[in-house]
């Protein structure tokens, strides 16, 4: 009877701990739970910790708590400026409502299958009233934070949420990447023509009124450098003036010298002249006067006399011993070599 009795008791605690086993589950902070009752969800748990179920009768399905990928294929997409781009993106999510994700997808595999055209919906809406230009500006995180919204919009009714959307890469795609870079290439060229015009066009102006402005300068020092020399002729004419009228035959023999000076300054001068030319006069005397007039010319007063005699030997001047030449005119020769 006893051992009857054993054996019910171990059956006994068995079956308990079956049942309780049956009935306790655990939610991880990972994860939350939605109890479900033939089928049909009864309760939500999304604290993690130990739960309990009704045994046998009710079931228990897990759903994330984390943030999920989901790495979309590559879309060909066209941008507001009518240019081709293939884009490849990611997204991140959350399961925010387990009961909604389930009665809407299923399962999680399942909604992977619907994320990918709205996102690719939402890509297409925001980067095609876009340039490629500010895609790859400061701009693209203002552009991610619409698609994102744009997503979320659409996947409210799946009780998940869009963290983020990322776009990888973005290349041209390959049967129009040539034809869209000559054109580009054509673009910038145009622009540095309108640029290159534009510095030309300020170059010339800088040069004209430089040009202007240099020539207005040499008109000025031009004028006043005639006007210097106005001046100075005016002084010159002047001082030869007054010198002439001081004595008439002293300035005769000293522009004759000047004559000589210029005429005579090079070693391989020489001039064919008669000998009685006007310009050898002062050749012929000290007074200028031709030989004949000087044979003819009174004796010397004795006090010119005097001093004559008492000079050196060798600076008395004989006029016999002058040689005939040509006379000197008070200008510029009259013919030179």
């Amino acid at each position: 009877m006893s051992h009857r009795l054993l054996i019910g008791l171990a059956v006994a605690v068995v079956a308990g701990f079956f049942i309780l086993s049956s009935a306790l589950f655990t939610v991880h902070q990972t994860q939350q739970a939605l109890v479900l009752q033939f089928g049909n969800p009864v309760r939500v748990v999304t604290e993690p910790g130990l739960n309990i179920k009704v045994p046998f009768i009710q079931q228990v399905e897990y759903f994330e708590r984390r943030v999920l990928d989901f790495d979309a294929g590559s879309v060909e997409l066209v941008l507001g400026d009518q240019k081709r781009l293939v884009v490849d993106a990611f997204t991140r999510y959350r399961i925010t409502d387990p009961l909604r994700f389930r009665q809407s997808v299923g399962s999680e595999a399942a909604f992977r299958g619907r994320l990918e055209p709205i996102t690719f919906s939402a890509l297409r809406s925001v980067l095609g009233e876009v340039s490629l230009f500010t895609i790859l500006s400061d701009e693209r995180t203002r552009l991610m934070n619409r698609i994102r919204d744009e997503a979320n919009a659409s996947l409210q009714q799946f009780g998940v949420q869009v963290v983020d959307v990322r776009i990888k890469r973005a290349d041209l795609p390959a049967e129009n990447s040539q034809a869209i870079f000559l054109r580009m290439q054509t673009e910038r060229e145009r622009e540095a023509r309108e640029l290159r015009a534009q510095g030309a066009e300020i170059a010339q102006r800088i040069r004209a009124r430089a040009d202007r402005e240099r020539r207005v300068l040499i008109a000025e020092a031009g004028r006043e450098a005639e006007q210097i020399r106005g001046r100075g002729d005016s002084v010159a004419i002047g001082t030869f003036a007054e010198a002439f009228g001081r004595d008439a035959d002293f300035f005769a023999f000293y522009r004759s010298m000047q004559a000589y000076r210029n005429a005579l300054a090079g070693d391989a001068t020489s001039y064919v002249l008669q000998p009685d030319s006007e310009f050898f006069r002062y050749f012929n005397s000290f007074e200028g006067l031709p030989a004949e007039e000087v044979a003819a010319a009174p004796a010397a007063p004795p006090a010119v006399a005097d001093a004559a005699a008492g000079a050196p030997a060798e600076a008395a001047t004989d006029a016999s011993a002058v040689p005939p030449v040509a006379e000197l005119p008070a200008t510029a020769p009259q013919s030179a070599q």
